[in-house]
């Protein structure tokens, strides 16, 4: 335990059964149905029971509607491995959920900055139909290579480009979008 949560406590809001690693303080939290959306330096908390972490790198969406927040959540179908060596993660998004929210607070605000953050680089390629978007994964060093196809996109088009891509950010050749 570090000296902020002797001092101050982890922040977790009354009621909040998630299993914070050691180091991890609450910046945010709302009530949400019979548990919390809680934000913290590693992922965004669902009100599952189990509550379940899911980290910024895997919150491919999220939308505050003054209602509730929409949570789209990604999972790695796939690493690529390029010419180089490296790898690229090929990310498939599952069914948005809605999890109505009276009180937000500072919650919103802190899921779009963690999200955004998440994102050091992006590139679009509309003639695979694909993003490409170099991530910070919370905990760790570096970033990784994410790819989110659009539906219907060719998935062996997908897996080119993304083994290029990957080539080419070893090369210091690849052409990207600041976030």
């Amino acid at each position: 335990m570090g000296l902020w949560d002797r001092l101050f406590g982890s922040g977790a809001p009354e009621g909040f059964t998630g299993g914070l690693d050691p180091e991890e303080h609450v910046a945010a939290s709302a009530p949400s149905g019979e548990g919390w959306l809680v934000a913290t330096p590693l992922g965004l908390w669902l009100p599952e029971q189990p509550p379940r972490r899911v980290g910024w790198h895997l919150v491919s969406k999220a939308a505050w509607d003054g209602k509730a927040l929409t949570v789209t959540e990604a999972v790695e179908d796939e690493v690529v491995t390029g010419e180089s060596g490296g790898t690229a993660v090929l990310l498939r998004d599952l069914r948005p959920v809605r999890y109505a929210v009276e009180r937000p607070g500072k919650l919103t605000d802190q899921v779009h900055q963690r999200v955004t953050q998440a994102i050091r680089q992006r590139r679009r390629d509309n003639v695979v139909g694909a993003w490409f978007l170099l991530r910070k994964i919370p905990g760790r060093d570096g970033a990784v290579l994410h790819v989110r196809a659009d539906a219907g996109a060719d998935a062996d088009r997908v897996r080119a480009a993304a083994a290029e891509q990957v080539t080419a950010l070893a090369a210091g050749a690849a052409h990207w979008d600041p976030a």
